[in-house]
């Protein structure tokens, strides 16, 4: 998938505590370096006599402890917006902090203590998805738990609970889950439904009767630092009612199982890329209760993430770089024309090559490339694996990529993954 591993290194530090030391606290310091993502921290105590050692551990940041295990725990991981419990996740500012000690019992010989720290940098890489599910917290069925157990064993890296007109389910969210939990709510109107991503509190009330209070919700979940999601905007029986012309950030393209309501959302996006709109677009399952269809990220939203927080992946999404696949195990697609990705804007002068990367294809699978030309190369798979194929950009304003597949389960051919353009400035 092109996903860059997290780039990590280690260092190790020993300490020899004396029996004088007993019932005094030792600071084992260390050089935070920047950017970093994630610690973790681990210890081990070897005695030098017949007794047995006992050594608290904690830690310091520039300011403050920042945790305290005591001796209940052998390591701790310590992120931007995650922790093991006993300790505080935050910021990981650059500086001399330490491991903290209490050397509660010192045999006479004294004792070693051996500390491992590993600093997991901030490293850009995918992240795959979920930005559209529902819990018992509204209509859904799953409790946070179940959702969250759900997803981390589809390998997924982050989820967001959009519940319906209620936030309780930020206030909930499970500590213990690896997956980033992007606060959320759906904004769920007779004529609408928006999502609001990214604060745990985007709105005092989402009772509305007219364009003016939609302008007015909408306007209040800006200022707390939402995003704006237009959801479903072509569906049968919940579409998007209300002005188009509101403010938003993205357009849910891809909702649930691929069916005629997205295949109207995309016909309508591809008019917008069309007049000169650069609008990205997300998928999301709206998963609510056990579906033979409807499940877990399906589809599954691909990120391109300066950072595993909510913050590096709503960036991501800011900038376009984001493809959809049906599944986590879909087929994945990505567009480059040289150092530019999807979301991008290649600056006149700099257009070139397009690239498209597909891979988890099977054979069978229809791979495409559209420009603001319509369809220019359609390329049916001879086998399983990958794909690339390229495009010279000139005279194209955007290049975007779809797959498609037939699905067995339904004997239809439908889309299997779809991506952001990259824009063209020279072309406009």
């Amino acid at each position: 998938m092109n996903q860059t591993d997290r780039v990590s290194h280690t260092a190790t530090f020993t300490r020899t505590v004396e029996h004088s030391e007993q019932s005094s606290y030792i600071e084992v310091p260390f050089e935070m370096p920047q950017h970093v993502e994630e610690i973790q921290v681990s210890y081990e105590v070897e005695s030098s006599g017949g007794d047995i050692a006992v050594i608290d551990l904690g830690i310091r940041d520039l300011n403050r402890i920042r945790g305290w295990s005591g001796g209940a725990r052998k390591f701790f991981n310590m992120g931007l917006e995650k922790a093991t419990p006993g300790y505080l996740p935050g910021s990981l500012d650059a500086g001399e902090w330490a491991v903290v000690h209490n050397a509660y019992k010192i045999p006479q010989e004294g004792c070693k203590v051996t500390v491992t720290i590993t600093f997991f940098l901030m490293t850009p890489r995918w992240l795959k998805g979920d930005l559209h599910m529902h819990s018992l917290h509204s209509d859904g069925t799953y409790t946070l738990e179940e959702n969250a157990s759900i997803m981390e064993e589809l390998g997924c890296d982050f989820m967001t609970m959009t519940d319906h007109n209620t936030t309780s389910q930020n206030l909930a969210y499970p500590r213990t889950t690896s997956l980033v939990m992007i606060p959320g709510m759906e904004f769920t109107t007779n004529f609408g439904h928006s999502n609001f991503l990214g604060v745990t509190d985007p709105l005092d009330d989402f009772r509305v009767s007219s364009q003016a209070d939609v302008n007015h919700r909408l306007a209040t979940a800006r200022e707390r630092g939402a995003r704006i999601v237009l959801n479903h905007p072509h569906c049968d029986y919940c579409p998007w009612e209300w002005d188009f012309d509101v403010d938003h950030d993205w357009v849910e393209i891809w909702n649930g199982p691929w069916t005629e309501r997205n295949a109207r959302t995309l016909a309508w996006w591809q008019q917008q890329l069309l007049s000169g709109r650069k609008l990205n677009v997300i998928g999301g399952s709206d998963v609510h209760r056990p579906d033979p269809y409807v499940k877990h990220a399906m589809p599954c939203t691909w990120v391109y993430a300066s950072s595993k927080t909510v913050n590096g992946i709503l960036a991501g999404i800011d900038k376009g770089h984001v493809t959809i696949s049906y599944a986590p195990d879909g087929p994945f697609v990505q567009l480059e024309c040289g150092p530019y990705k999807m979301g991008n804007s290649v600056p006149a002068g700099e257009a070139g090559v397009v690239k498209l990367q597909a891979q988890h294809l099977l054979a069978g699978d229809e791979v495409k490339l559209i420009s603001s030309k319509g369809l220019e190369q359609h390329v049916t798979v001879n086998n399983d694996g990958a794909l690339e194929l390229t495009l010279d950009a000139a005279g194209r304003r955007f290049v975007r990529a779809e797959v498609w597949r037939t699905f067995p389960n339904v004997d239809t051919m439908r889309m299997a993954a779809l991506s952001n353009p990259i824009y063209f400035d020279e072309n406009k």
